[in-house]
């Protein structure tokens, strides 16, 4: 497990997060991307479970080094400005994208990306930038709406999705829907009954706006992953 600082496309330098299994073989990788606080305990704790599987997991930072939030508060300062232009948000994801494929511990061949909120939108947004190596996306309660529709996406995508969710109304997930099939994408959908936002992560408890965490639907959210991935990037 180890932080690895890069540089992004406007100079700065940006600082992910690794976690690998116990084994000197390069392994298949899986490119995370953070929740609107940024790379905090959460996000760590997914890629320490995701190399758990097999895989190594390599955190990207869409917000820059030492750009922290707060993992309870509201972060919208943060991640609202990055959302306003989706064209630098790509460029910041593709350069940690990059940079994981670059790694000596993985195979930069067999290659994934998931993200939880926030990091949904990242995780789709490489897709839809046909990022080189990538087989398989999941979005885990993520935003879904986006201000432009990729011509073409390759590879599979996953979208795990809380139907009670506030933040990704019916009238998106229709939307892309849409998008994904005009794209030609191999995608599938799974929606979980009375599941708000934010529904895998234990401290999320507000549930008078919409975010809420479900059990239930957090155990079948981690089987549909572990699946996926073993499907898309072999065990």
């Amino acid at each position: 497990m180890s932080h690895q600082v890069y540089p992004g496309p406007d100079g700065r330098p940006y600082e992910g997060f690794l976690a690998t299994p116990a084994t000197d073989e390069p392994r298949p990788l899986v490119v995370l991307g953070h929740d609107w606080s940024g790379i905090n305990a959460a996000t760590r704790a997914v890629a320490r479970r995701v190399a758990s599987y097999g895989y190594a997991c390599f955190a990207i930072d869409a917000y820059g080094q030492g750009v922290r939030g707060d993992e309870r508060g509201d972060n919208a300062h943060l991640m609202d400005p990055v959302l306003a232009d989706r064209d630098d948000l790509r460029a910041r994801l593709l350069a940690g994208y990059g940079f994981g494929r670059s790694l000596p511990s993985v195979r930069s061949d067999r290659v994934a990306t998931l993200g939880f909120c926030f990091g949904g939108i990242c995780a789709l947004d490489l897709a839809r930038a046909r990022a080189p190596g990538l087989l398989g996306t999941i979005s885990v309660h993520g935003g879904l709406r986006t201000p432009t529709s990729a011509p073409r996406i390759d590879g599979r995508v996953l979208l795990l999705h809380g139907w009670a969710d506030p933040i990704a109304p019916p009238e998106d997930v229709v939307a892309i829907a849409r998008e994904l099939t005009d794209a030609g994408a191999d995608w599938e959908l799974r929606a979980y009954g009375h599941a708000m936002h934010a529904f895998t992560f234990e401290g999320a408890n507000q549930p008078e706006a919409g975010i809420a965490f479900h059990p239930t639907a957090a155990t079948r959210a981690w089987d549909a992953i572990e699946a996926f991935l073993g499907e898309v990037l072999g065990p």
